[in-house]
């Protein structure tokens, strides 16, 4: 998206388009923002699939306004930038209100206004993500894992708790399989994104393991790739993992077929995860990927092993 469309405030957006339209923008960018997510969509309902990229729309539009504090960084002082972006996550707030009131004011939450009154979501789990990306604004370093697991906890788990409620579930364990899923997904995006969010100035890992492993933030930010990096690394990625079986462990063998979606999503950053470790973490100067194919493959081994009854537990 472009500066102006992200910083621009939903009161703004009027006249309202067509539902058709509105459901196409966010079909737009969920598939320009994330293939990883718009691979795992394609194997829904038509109606399951927009309201997921209604879901995603706004959770893309939250964390790009995030995204700009640290983007112009250089052009506007730190306080205009916070106060600015701070209000605007107010407005949007409101629209949040809108959209559970019936009246919304922007394209995005045009579409999940239909998609709330389909589906059973939460208003607290969105004003929920809405205060993770306000921990955005707010601090770049986290002391310990406890603080990174409530960050994670909002803008991931959340999606996650979210999602479940447009894929459909009957075991109460999804809710606990959605919150370990969450969880794993931001802990591998943030070992993905180590060296871009350093660039920024941003540390995810918590200062307690930088410590525990003898890395330092200026090495960090300096792109040191040493023993010492590896082994933090290969810890935290241990960490991820772990998240990732205790999510297998609480999906329900009713709910395999429901929540086939979320085990594409499973499947493609677990994989991810797995690349990262196989590169020993070379994360410096370069994005890890799968490849479109690659994902295709993962999305379609997630239809056959939820069509079939057949889930691998490891």
């Amino acid at each position: 998206m472009q500066e102006n469309a992200i910083l621009s405030s939903p009161a703004l957006q009027s006249p309202l388009p067509s539902l058709s339209h509105a459901y196409a923008y966010c079909r737009q960018v969920t598939r320009k923002s994330s293939s990883n997510f718009y691979y795992a969509f394609r194997l829904l309902s038509s109606e399951r699939q927009n309201a997921l990229c209604a879901l995603y729309a706004f959770c893309r539009f939250m964390d790009d306004i995030a995204d700009q504090q640290d983007g112009a960084a250089v052009s506007l002082s730190s306080g205009s930038r916070k106060e600015k972006l701070a209000a605007l996550l107010g407005a949007w707030r409101e629209e949040l209100r809108q959209c559970y009131a019936g009246t919304p004011r922007h394209p995005i939450s045009q579409a999940l206004t239909d998609a709330v009154q389909r589906f059973p979501l939460p208003q607290e789990y969105l004003a929920g993500i809405i205060d993770g990306v306000e921990m955005d604004l707010s601090r770049t370093r986290y002391a310990t894992f406890d603080e990174l697991y409530e960050y994670c906890y909002r803008v991931a788990s959340l999606v996650g708790l979210s999602c479940i409620e447009i894929f459909g579930y009957r075991n109460p364990s999804a809710r606990a399989y959605a919150v370990n899923l969450g969880i794993a997904f931001q802990l591998t995006n943030i070992l993905r994104d180590v060296g871009e969010d350093g660039q920024r100035g941003r540390i995810y890992l918590p200062a307690e393991d930088l410590t525990r492993f003898g890395y330092g933030e200026e090495e960090l930010f300096a792109n040191v790739y040493s023993d010492a990096f590896v082994r933090l690394m290969t810890f935290e990625g241990e960490r991820a993992r772990a998240y990732y079986q205790a999510a297998a462990r609480h999906l329900a063998p009713e709910d395999q077929r429901s929540l086939v979606a979320a085990e594409a999503m499973h499947l493609i950053y677990a994989r991810l995860l797995d690349a990262l470790t196989t590169r020993r973490f070379h994360v410096f100067g370069t994005r890890v990927t799968l490849a479109p194919t690659a994902k295709a493959r993962l999305a379609l081994t997630a239809w056959a092993r939820g069509r079939f009854g057949f889930f691998n537990r490891s």
